[in-house]
């Protein structure tokens, strides 16, 4: 087995990673860090180009991660960020490899992920810093000849500058010399498997001479995992871990995640048109649900039927400085109506007070545009008959001239709200009728309505019964022989239908 310390070309006392720093990668990972983060990587953890590294029997999330690694000359203590690059004295390629099956365990740390024997390979060759411009530098991975990341370090592709890592760390340690600063991998990370061959190169193209790294290369071989339950934490996947190890849920083969505010199936928005909302109500009471009901609002046209996800807008009680800087302008109110899609009720937190329009014929005809399923407030509506003639379906306490100005502040838009004392969540189900306005769970929305539908098929044929001369005792609901007839009621319907 090749010696794992083979073409080492340095001798560091300390290896500090970055986590992310990359624009492609944060904008992979879905978060963009406003300040650097690190974490330490044992100098045990150290390979060359050309050395075997094993990825244990049992484990599966093992992930490259081609970086540019910083080698310190001159010793560095508190030092500015002008003058921080004169501390360092190279720059060579790094694989920062790591076991995803072990992130959980490790709680941030990455110590038993990456801090493995032979997880750090660097090489194989040093590039002076001092001939290039480190605004200037590409790095390159291949797996198995192909490929896989590419991107380099201008101010568009770097959320920090190199040399911000060094004048960081150096207001909270001595970076001395040898020390290896490994500066976060691009886009394009994924999972190797014994077998492939993993080659890592970062050169500087536009420098004279083109000066490089040479390619780091590394085998992924099979290694034992006979890890000791007795002693510590074992490997385990999540779905999460492999996303990430992967780089997205396709990859990984996962499927993708739903959206908690897409727009309701078909299918279920007309079960749920047909349901009413006192029979879905009593489905929610049966399962532990109890303040579900927006309170004090009524549709403003009697008979409307509104259904969809819930987008939600919060004012907060007016003060003059806050409506100065929120009020005005494009604010959270006008950005809400504006971007509702269709299938969505906007539901207002007005914190029930009537005092103060908050929305009216403009903003009404904005939402129907857009295809929005209703509105909810249990503040006023100005203009109010204006409103009611566009037919938009509307729930509110009452009508109101006054603006915004006069008892609310527009706030923010996709966030939790309290609307007549019932807390709705972006992407809640919202149904409203003549009796009210429910707020049902997206995860309970189909075995709510399937049950609320079939006791509204039993109470059509009670209300048949009693229609007939049944008493209200043992029909309503039925028991013994009215339940008996109402099973057979149900088996005759079922083989007609």
């Amino acid at each position: 087995m090749p010696n794992p310390l083979h073409d080492v070309p340095v001798t560091p006392g300390k290896i500090i990673a970055v986590h992310v720093a990359f624009e492609s990668r944060a904008a992979q990972r879905g978060r963009r860090p406003a300040t650097p983060s690190y974490f330490l990587k044992p100098t045990s953890s150290l390979s060359g180009s050309g050395a075997d590294v094993a990825r244990p029997a049992g484990t599966e999330l093992m992930a490259f991660e081609g970086e540019i690694a910083l080698i310190i000359g001159e010793p560095a203590r508190r030092v500015c960020l002008e003058d921080a690059w004169k501390h360092v004295a190279g720059v060579t390629a790094a694989n920062d490899l790591g076991i995803y099956d072990y992130r959980p365990a490790d709680k941030g740390s990455n110590l038993r992920s990456k801090g493995r024997d032979g997880y750090t390979p660097l090489g194989p060759t040093v590039i002076d810093a001092h001939s290039i411009d480190p605004t200037a530098l590409r790095l390159r991975t291949w797996v198995n000849g192909e490929l896989v990341q590419e991107d380099g370090t201008s101010e568009d592709q770097l959320i920090f500058p190199l040399a911000q890592f060094v004048a960081d760390l150096s207001q909270h340690m001595t970076l001395e010399t040898g020390d290896v600063i490994l500066t976060g991998t691009p886009a394009g990370s994924s999972v190797v498997a014994p077998g492939d061959t993993v080659e890592v190169e970062v050169d500087a193209p536009t420098a004279t001479g083109a000066p490089t790294s040479g390619r780091l290369i590394t085998h992924i071989t099979e290694g034992p995992g006979d890890f000791d339950p007795a002693l510590g934490m074992l490997p385990a996947v999540d779905e999460k871990q492999a996303e990430d190890a992967w780089g997205s849920r396709e990859a990984a083969g996962l499927p993708p995640v739903a959206d908690p505010t897409a727009a309701l199936p078909d299918e279920l928005r007309t079960k749920l048109k047909v349901a009413p909302t006192a029979g879905l109500s009593a489905q929610l009471r049966s399962r532990g649900l109890n303040n579900v009901v927006i309170e004090g609002v009524k549709p403003q046209t009697a008979g409307t039927k509104m259904v969809g996800v819930a987008k939600t807008l919060r004012f907060v009680p007016n003060r003059e400085d806050l409506f100065g800087s929120h009020g005005g302008g494009y604010n959270a109110q006008k950005q809400c109506f504006d971007a509702v899609r269709p299938g969505e009720v906007i539901v207002i937190e007005a914190r029930g007070e009537a005092g103060s329009g908050t929305l009216g014929d403009i903003l009404a005809l904005r939402a129907q545009y857009n295809g929005a399923a209703g509105v909810v407030t249990d503040g006023g509506v100005r203009d109010y008959a204006e409103v009611q003639r566009i037919g938009l379906p509307v729930f509110t306490q009452t009508a109101h001239p006054a603006v915004l100005g006069r008892k609310h502040v527009p706030w923010e838009v996709d966030v939790a709200v309290s609307c007549g004392n019932a807390t709705v969540l972006p992407g809640d189900v919202i149904v409203g009728d003549d009796d009210g306005v429910l707020v049902i769970p997206r995860d309970l929305a189909d075995e709510v309505v399937e049950a609320a539908l079939a006791k509204e098929h039993q109470d059509e044929w009670v209300a048949n019964q009693v229609r007939a001369g049944a008493p209200i005792k043992g029909t309503f609901p039925p028991t013994g022989e009215q339940k008996e007839a109402y099973e057979r009621y149900v088996a005759e319907s079922g083989e007609q239908n």
